[in-house]
């Protein structure tokens, strides 16, 4: 036995009294290296999911070659601890320490130390079984990297002619792909393995690389099922659904609201025209870009002065048409909401969208066309047919083709976009080359339109133009309309009156809404439109040459004894714009590509296609669709409903369907760009060409040189060339409803 002396009495107790905070200090540890384990073997099983981007694998395996050096020296740490504890073992057994009170301390101290020492042991035991297990899974991992880095070191650009561009973009991504963050995300590191990976997983100019694993990639989520739209009784939703922050958004709520009724009433209307036909819910994206930031947000500040209003009037009505449809929108006047609705990646601009696009359809203007096309990559070229532009002048098709508008100087500040002419949605029916989207005039009752009448004032003109531009050059046509009438406008100006407004002219300025609606519900005279001359017409509406003065002072005349009863067309109602918006959305599809046309076949003078649907008419005047031929179920409007007539040489085919009383329908272009048809219609054709033109499909008739389409998206009724005589595709229309046909609904 040992003797006790003080000395070794001290000795041990201070071995002991150290015990506690050594089983704080071992407790630590053992959840130092639980947190440990975690983050490493974390970090290897990240790298296993992370199997789609393989140029990431070589840092985690370093990372955790560290992690296994470490895991030894814990486990070393623990046994040198461990063995420590059992010489105090030992010397507690070889000591008597139970004689007199002061031995029964450390006694006391050794009895928990013992199974401290057990924990100790246990915890030593599963990091030495954890540090093997990692050792495993190293050494896998190292092997896998070996392979996946030989793999890496052989990649090449394939010569797939399949994808001919492959080549050129891995060339342009080698110089440029730090130029934009988006790269990165989406795994790309400077290699030509990872660029390749990209141009083929991400975009589509390279061909897949044989050795991917793309089945572990998570399989598409199967299609939503379809969800039916109904109608509905309630606008309060919408209000919420456009928010708040800006004067313009308040505009539009507080026109919503002021309309609410008549927009239910036109609801339950056109609920019962349809009986009960079953309509797929769209979900739609809203963009309001003219009143992002950063496209300036003119308008807001201007808004509660008067003007311009025309914009958020249209806007407000699109709104709540495609609410009262039943449709699921989501609406965004900003640049960030954009991105996040669409899934933009982090970056400049140039990568695709991270998913699919969530959204059917997508209607905005030209600053959120723009926004979009910025920041969507090659996604916009892939999801532009979805876009549906709210274009208030419209865009004809030779502004529209870039190519085409650059070689023959067509330049605009909107033009170029490549789309479908009927993509564009305009405010007036003033081209048939775009879609009518058109906006909603308040509807009265029959004492508001005897109010209306009685107060109206034979002697008071309005003349509408808010920006002092308008009014250059105009002085001769004012001056003699204020020889009969107080002529009224409502010019913006900030503090001095505009110059080009005479001093005659009684100007109010911007007015609110309501005050400019109560000073044109006065006047006799307000300016002509193209829309209202062609369909509205003679007594609300005269077409005069203002530059013929007597012509001019003799409409007015006939005008101040004329009595009119106010008057609005049916497409100007909420029904009617509920009625065409629900057939547009129903019908139109630009996504479903069609058969571009095919090249002329050399056919004998005399011969006729037997296959062509249209026969001439019984009086031998213009072709029309066959009784018996199939009609084409994708078509619309339904081609039963197609006219084809030869213009005059100095005569567009919009004048050319009017004079027939039709309209032009851009759409039908496709069934009589065929050579048979010049035949049909005893057209001689000594030669037969495809070309690029506006104008096409055409005969210059003194050379007897006959034209077709070679572009489809240059098919246009509007334009004229006195060399050539058109063939135009007419259509019939509903009696107050120019954009549909009379089976169109």
């Amino acid at each position: 036995m040992i003797t006790v002396n003080a000395d070794g009495k001290i000795m041990v107790r201070r071995c002991l009294v150290t015990l506690r905070p050594f089983r704080i200090f071992v407790l630590g540890i053992g959840f130092f290296t639980l947190c440990f384990l975690m983050t490493s073997l974390g970090g290897q099983f990240s790298a296993k999911r992370l199997g789609d981007s393989p140029f990431t694998i070589r840092n985690e395996v370093m990372g955790a070659l560290e992690s296994r050096g470490v895991l030894r020296r814990m486990s070393d740490m623990l046994e040198m601890l461990m063995k420590r504890m059992d010489i105090l073992a030992r010397l507690e057994n070889s000591t008597d320490f139970h004689k007199g009170d002061e031995a029964r301390f450390p006694l006391d101290r050794l009895q928990p130390a013992a199974g401290l020492m057990e924990r100790i042991q246990a915890i030593a035991q599963n990091v030495s079984d954890i540090a093997i297990k990692v050792d495993q899974i190293l050494r896998n991992s190292l092997l896998n990297s070996k392979v996946m880095e030989g793999r890496r070191d052989q990649c090449e650009v394939p010569r797939d002619p399949k994808y001919p561009d492959c080549a050129g973009k891995v060339e342009w991504m080698r110089a440029r792909w730090t130029s934009d963050p988006c790269y990165a995300f989406f795994g790309v590191d400077g290699t030509e393995c990872s660029f390749l990976i990209y141009l083929s997983e991400v975009e589509w100019f390279c061909p897949p690389l044989p050795w991917r694993n793309r089945t572990a990639a998570a399989p598409s989520p199967p299609p939503r099922p379809p969800v039916q739209a109904a109608l509905r009784s309630d606008l309060a939703q919408l209000l919420d659904l456009i928010g708040t922050g800006k004067e313009s958004l308040s505009f539009m709520k507080k026109r919503i609201r002021h309309l609410a009724q008549q927009w239910l009433r036109a609801a339950r209307r056109l609920e019962q025209k349809l009986k009960g036909r079953q309509r797929d819910q769209k979900h739609i994206l809203i963009h309001i870009g003219f009143l992002t930031e950063e496209s300036g947000d003119v308008f807001s500040p201007r808004v509660l002065k008067g003007g311009p209003l025309g914009e958020m009037v249209q806007w407000a009505d699109i709104l709540a048409a495609l609410f009262l449809l039943g449709h699921s929108l989501r609406v965004t006047v900003s640049l960030k909401e954009l991105q996040s609705h669409l899934g933009v990646p982090p970056g400049r601009g140039n990568c695709p969208l991270t998913s699919p696009l969530p959204f059917d359809l997508i209607y905005t203007d030209y600053h959120g066309l723009q926004q979009m096309k910025q920041h969507m990559g090659l996604s916009f070229k892939k999801y532009r047919c979805r876009v549906r532009v709210i274009d208030t002048f419209g865009t004809e098709p030779a502004y529209n083709h870039e190519e085409y508008a650059t070689l023959r100087g067509y330049r605009t500040n909107w033009g170029y976009w490549n789309l479908q002419p009927t993509q564009f949605m305009t405010m007036f029916p003033h081209t048939p080359d775009n879609s009518f989207m058109g906006f909603v005039s308040e509807e009265l009752n029959q004492t508001e339109r005897q109010l209306i009448k009685s107060n109206k004032v034979s002697s008071m003109a309005v003349v509408y133009g808010k920006e002092a531009s308008i009014w250059k050059g105009k002085e001769k046509f004012l001056a003699i309309l204020n020889k009969y009438m107080e002529i009224h406008g409502t010019v913006y100006y900030e503090t001095q009156r505009p110059p080009e407004v005479p001093a005659f002219v009684k100007n109010h300025g911007l007015l609110p809404q309501h005050e400019f609606q109560q000073l044109l519900r006065k006047a006799k005279v307000s300016s002509q439109h193209p829309y209202a001359e062609d369909f509205i017409g003679k007594p609300h509406v005269w077409t005069v040459d203002y530059n013929n003065s007597e012509e001019f002072e003799a409409a007015v005349k006939t005008i101040m004894r004329t009595q009119v009863d106010p008057y609005l067309p049916y497409e100007y109602t909420c029904e009617g714009m509920l009625e065409r918006i629900h057939a547009y959305i129903q019908h139109q599809d630009f996504c479903t590509t069609s058969s571009p046309p095919l090249p002329p076949k050399t056919k004998s003078p005399a011969m006729q296609s037997p296959l062509s649907p249209l026969v001439l008419s019984p009086n031998a005047t213009h072709l029309v669709w066959s009784p018996s031929a199939s009609r084409e179920p994708q078509a619309w409007p339904p081609v039963d409903s197609l006219q084809v007539w030869v213009s005059e040489s100095q005569h567009t085919c919009t004048e050319t369907c009017r004079r027939h009383g039709l309209v032009c329908e851009p759409t039908f272009f496709r069934f009589l760009n065929k050579e048979e048809v010049f035949l049909q219609l005893s057209i001689t054709c000594d030669s037969t060409e495809y070309e690029m033109n506006h104008l096409y499909p055409a005969v210059a008739e003194n050379v007897h040189e006959c034209y077709l389409q070679k572009e489809p998206l240059l098919f246009s009724c509007a334009g004229y060339n006195t060399k050539y005589r058109r063939l135009c595709p007419c259509r019939d229309f509903q009696q107050g409803q120019v954009a549909l046909c009379r089976d169109c609904l």
